[in-house]
């Protein structure tokens, strides 16, 4: 008898995914997953002010269909595909959501509103919602590690102006979306290939302008629920979609591509627990300068003594926080204001809110403030060797302050808050929420929130949670 034919890498994670629905996932990734859902539902509360949900509140509601799970916009029920567009695009408006590195992509703000809208659909527990979302963001984050590269030390996806989080998103939302529609090992694996063909998204609204980038993981999310919807309905994918020769990593990231990392010691290690609460609601490669702009603070140097701040990062990532350094030294609006290195060093050195920025930080007003501006002019954008050998395994920075005295002063920030290795305190992370829901939820109601993401855990529905969300708005 000849053996049977090795598994693809797709069909060997469909099959994982198949016996995580049946057996679960371990403690620790459901704890996991318990904070991320809470971090993610403050994300969304907090942005449904924010341009892009409106759009796309207004076009979902144009599409029309029968509600099976809830908008975060407004708390009307849509279909799923609608529901996980709507909460996916506010997830990621404000900049706020979590990092995977050194993939350097946010999975929850992609996958977690696929499982959510997949959930409420099919009335499903808490437990089975927690296993499903956890096995999404893990697929998302290995194959940000599959198109990441050493030598290069980047990810290829990023180097292409690609934005890895909507095209690495898709993929992993339509394995969440699926296992919660009950898709076995064979319809998990047409999902994946269904939902590679969907994914894309690029970054050069980072540089440039234009609120587009803010709906990638709301696109994602929505590609993912109706990938998992065709396949259940008999659409299939190609087994080979991950390695083969016109697969989704050759034509992303060309031949630099490490397409076993998708499988490598899949079940034992798991890339899900080494993801990144932010800690400001800016882009991540900007938290390091504005920890060093806020130790600067602590330590007494003000705006006033300041004749020039020298920020040195990696060189990979000035091309979204420093160019075109005309536009990041005066950015046109609060959201492009969180992608702007010197204005974001100015904010914290001049004095945030929160948790050291607050939204408040990056609405219109603020960064058109003539102090916030005239500081951030001289501010001056520089390659750190040091900073560029760790990226991105770290987002470090070292700025340097020259005073009016003639005296120079240097913070360097290595590793970077709400990671790993300075994880946010419970207290932290609590405030987070708060600051976040408090700006749609009266603030006497936001225990009653909190207090149904943590019933998930004892397997309580996900209709309950949302619903209960969806009725304060």
């Amino acid at each position: 008898m000849s053996p049977a034919p090795a598994l693809t890498p797709a069909q060997e994670f469909a099959a994982f995914a198949a016996r995580t629905a049946v057996h679960g996932a371990p403690d620790a990734l459901r704890d996991d997953l318990v904070a991320r859902t809470a971090d993610l539902l403050g994300n969304c509360l907090a942005a449904r002010d924010a341009e892009p949900a409106r759009v796309v509140a207004a076009v979902v509601a144009e599409w029309g269909g029968a509600g099976a799970a809830t908008s975060l916009a407004d708390g009307r029920r849509l279909p799923a595909p609608s529901a996980a567009l709507v909460n996916g695009t506010l997830a990621h408006s404000l900049d706020f959501d979590d990092t995977h590195l050194p993939s350097v992509l946010h999975p929850s703000a992609a996958v977690l509103p696929a499982a959510l809208a997949a959930a409420e659909a099919v009335g499903a527990s808490g437990t089975a919602y927690l296993d499903a979302a956890a096995v999404g963001v893990e697929l998302t984050c290995r194959l940000g590690m599959a198109g990441y590269d050493e030598e290069l030390g980047n990810s290829v996806f990023f180097e292409h102006g690609q934005h890895a989080t909507a095209i690495c998103g898709a993929v992993g939302a339509a394995v969440a979306a699926g296992m919660l529609r009950g898709l076995e090992a064979e319809g998990l694996t047409s999902a994946i290939g269904i939902a590679a063909s969907t994914g894309a998204g690029i970054i050069e609204a980072n540089r440039t302008g234009g609120t587009v980038k803010r709906v990638h993981c709301g696109w994602a999310a929505h590609a993912g629920v109706a990938a998992a919807d065709l396949a259940r309905h008999g659409l299939t994918g190609p087994p080979t979609v991950l390695e083969g020769r016109f697969g989704f990593l050759r034509a992303f990231c060309g031949e630099r591509t490490h397409v076993e990392r998708v499988t490598d010691d899949l079940g034992e290690h798991w890339e899900t627990l080494r993801v990144f609460t932010k800690p400001y609601p800016c882009n991540h490669f900007t938290h390091a300068g504005i920890d060093a702009a806020l130790r600067m603070r602590s330590d007494g140097i003000t705006a006033e003594r300041v004749v020039e701040l020298t920020l040195g990062a990696p060189a990979p990532v000035l091309r979204t926080i420093a160019e075109p350094a005309e536009e990041k030294a005066a950015p046109r609006s609060g959201y492009h204001a969180a992608f702007s290195g010197p204005y974001t060093v100015a904010a914290a050195l001049l004095g945030g809110g929160g948790l050291g920025l607050s939204h408040d930080d990056f609405t219109d007003t603020a960064a058109a403030d003539p102090a916030r501006l005239a500081l951030a002019g001289r501010v001056r954008c520089v390659a750190d060797e040091e900073s560029t050998a760790i990226f991105p395994h770290q987002f470090p920075a070292v700025l340097t302050a020259r005073l009016d005295s003639g005296e120079s002063v240097t913070e360097r920030i290595v590793a970077n808050r709400g990671g790993p290795d300075r994880p946010l305190g419970d207290d932290e992370v609590a405030e987070k929420f708060r600051t976040n829901a408090v700006r749609s939820v009266p603030e006497q109601d936001v225990p009653a929130v909190v207090d149904a993401v943590r019933e998930l855990r004892g397997g309580r529905r996900v209709t309950d949670l949302m619903n209960r969300t969806g009725a304060l708005l």
